[in-house]
């Protein structure tokens, strides 16, 4: 299916992966309206030709009237911060929004949704995470509210001729990217260029996916799987530790620092330490990521220095 001349709705599409998707699918010449409170959201990352609601999607008729003449929904609005100080708000939330969101497409026979889920999902699994892992046992809230999404829309797929496109992401880092480990070092760097302090032990090790990849993933994912429930992981066949970020952002600044750590294997309650999803069923559908782990770590350390300096 070809995204050209589709009207979509994305929702959460001022923020970093929303407002990126948003400039794709114009670009491809969809005709894309953005739902976002801004809460999470930048207003001046909206394009132009996109037309703008902003609206609180856990309210239940904040969609009311608008998906009538919609194609496709791209579902990327979310509360985020996996260490909330209030997770059960979080999950209630967020599930709340998934919620809402399909009443109003099953009131305007929307039938297609591609949604954002994330790895965490999988909990401390055995890596390289395969998409039919089993059984999926998310440590934080955040993550098991992604699963109870998952479920929600499952269930929809494949009781009410719904076609889901399901996205589990590795870590994706790129332009706009606020509140994670690579603009977390830049600031810290520029306020003191001696000292970084890296949360946990500095061995975690990720995956991590530059945005423009994840643009193409999700766009090509759409394009060529056609099941009621097409689920994928998104991500890297590589990692990088913490470590390994802290050394990238000081040579891209031209310092040299002493690493101070906070101790302990996570970096914060429910983070998980190791992670790397498997993506030979993205291989299979014919698409891998340009950039290795570390090489989308560099590119996107170099694009955030320009803005955050």
């Amino acid at each position: 299916m070809s995204l050209s001349s589709r009207r979509v709705l994305v929702t959460g599409g001022a923020g970093f992966i929303g407002s990126h998707l948003t400039e794709r699918l114009l670009a491809n010449g969809a005709d894309v309206t953005i739902v976002d409170d801004l809460s999470n959201g930048n207003r001046d990352r909206i394009p132009d030709d996109a037309d703008f609601l902003e609206a609180d999607l856990t309210e239940p008729d904040a969609l009311e009237g608008q998906l009538e003449d919609i194609d496709l929904v791209f579902h990327l609005a979310a509360s985020k911060h996996v260490d909330t100080d209030r997770p059960h708000g979080q999950f209630d939330d967020n599930t709340r929004m998934t919620r809402n969101i399909l009443e109003a497409m099953a009131d305007a026979d929307v039938t297609e949704i591609a949604y954002t889920s994330s790895s965490t999902v999988y909990g401390e699994a055995p890596r390289p995470t395969p998409e039919d892992y089993a059984p999926l046992e998310p440590i934080s809230a955040y993550g098991a509210g992604k699963l109870a999404d998952e479920g929600l829309l499952s269930a929809r797929a494949h009781s009410h001729d719904l076609t889901v496109w399901n996205f589990r992401f590795a870590n994706v880092v790129g332009p706009r990217l606020r509140g994670a480990v690579i603009p977390d070092f830049i600031e810290k760097l520029s306020d003191d260029p001696e000292t970084l302090t890296i949360l946990g032990n500095g061995r975690q090790e990720k995956s991590y996916l530059h945005i423009e990849d994840c643009l193409d993933a999700m766009c090509h994912v759409v394009e060529h799987a056609d099941g009621a429930m097409n689920t994928y992981n998104l991500g890297t066949r590589t990692t990088t530790s913490v470590d390994r970020i802290a050394a990238i952002v000081a040579d891209e600044l031209g310092l040299e620092p002493e690493f101070e750590y906070t101790g302990g294997e996570r970096g914060w309650t429910g983070d998980v330490p190791k992670m790397r999803l498997s993506i030979e069923k993205l291989a299979a559908l014919g698409w891998e990521p340009r950039l290795s782990s570390d090489e989308a770590v560099r590119q996107s350390t170099r694009e955030l220095i320009d803005e955050l300096r």
